[in-house]
């Protein structure tokens, strides 16, 4: 069992640059990191994404939470974990992949939506809740989960957030910790420019929500 990753001094938005290429990875991590960013996740569903998660690993693996998300198995979470990679997100809840993520080392956030399957994730040993999607919980459902989950539970929204204050207020009021940044922060079709316009607002907005 190694020690997992210390989630302490890093921004918590995970950038989730879902169909990027391993030609064009390491120009939009770039971007991301030079506006603030440190935590980056490959999805699995993107092309060749174990190679753009050892090229991200090698570059910043030694200073930043770098890994992959929509890891259904425990086959693709070992694929994963070879990589020298530290972060693991999936959709789900599987609890033979977050205690194989967690004894690997690796921050690990799996997708929840119910009480139960929080409570479960929590039980395998997750570092946080990825709560997706957040347009199925709501705020309501959020509030009355987070009223009951244990204090120190680290809370990250996905799906559907954008990059302003309004936007990120109301589950920041709640109690979430972090966010999940889909397509709104990047799209395979975006200019490096637009990335970095995008990036620039979630952090702006985040760091103004945290006075």
């Amino acid at each position: 069992m190694t020690d997992c990753v210390s989630l302490e001094g890093h921004l918590p938005l995970i950038a989730i640059i879902r169909g990027v290429t391993p030609e064009q990875v390491l120009n939009v991590a770039e971007v991301l990191v030079e506006e603030g960013f440190t935590m980056i996740e490959v999805p699995l569903n993107s092309p060749d994404a174990l190679t753009s998660i050892a090229k991200l690993v090698a570059k910043y693996g030694d200073k930043y939470i770098i890994g992959a998300g929509t890891v259904t198995t425990p086959e693709l979470a070992e694929q994963v974990i070879a990589t020298g990679a530290n972060l693991v997100v999936t959709p789900n809840f599987n609890e033979q992949v977050v205690k194989m993520s967690v004894a690997a080392g690796c921050a690990t956030f799996p997708g929840v939506v119910t009480p139960t399957e929080a409570f479960a994730a929590l039980a395998a040993g997750a570092t946080g809740l990825k709560l997706f999607p957040i347009s199925m919980v709501g705020l309501d459902g959020f509030k009355a989960l987070k009223s009951v989950l244990p204090t120190d539970t680290k809370c990250y929204p996905v799906g559907g957030v954008s990059p302003s204050v309004e936007s990120m207020k109301p589950y920041v009021d709640i109690g979430a910790d972090g966010f999940g940044l889909g397509s709104a922060l990047y799209k395979p079709s975006m200019t490096l420019e637009q990335v970095r316009a995008n990036a620039r607002g979630y952090v702006t907005s985040f760091k103004e929500l945290l006075g």
